[in-house]
């Protein structure tokens, strides 16, 4: 199974931007989204982001996947 997660992009240094989820800041690759900006969020996947997505299905998504890992942590 393949996941991809959305992340917030913080900078952008030519082709690649610095993006943040949980607060875990990591360097992930525009060429498949060129028209990002500061600010947007994107799909990421393998290092790259392959999608920009708006800010309130971001967020949905991040909910939903804090709620999993919350019901895994109540589940041990």
């Amino acid at each position: 199974m393949c996941l991809a997660v959305p992340v917030l992009i913080k900078s952008i240094d030519g082709r690649e931007a610095e993006a943040e989820i949980g607060g875990v800041s990591r360097r992930v690759s525009l060429w498949l989204t060129p028209e990002a900006e500061v600010g947007d969020y994107v799909l990421v996947h393998t290092g790259y982001a392959i999608n920009v997505l708006d800010q309130e299905e971001a967020e949905e998504t991040l909910s939903l996947l804090e709620e999993i890992t919350a019901f895994e942590d109540t589940a041990e």
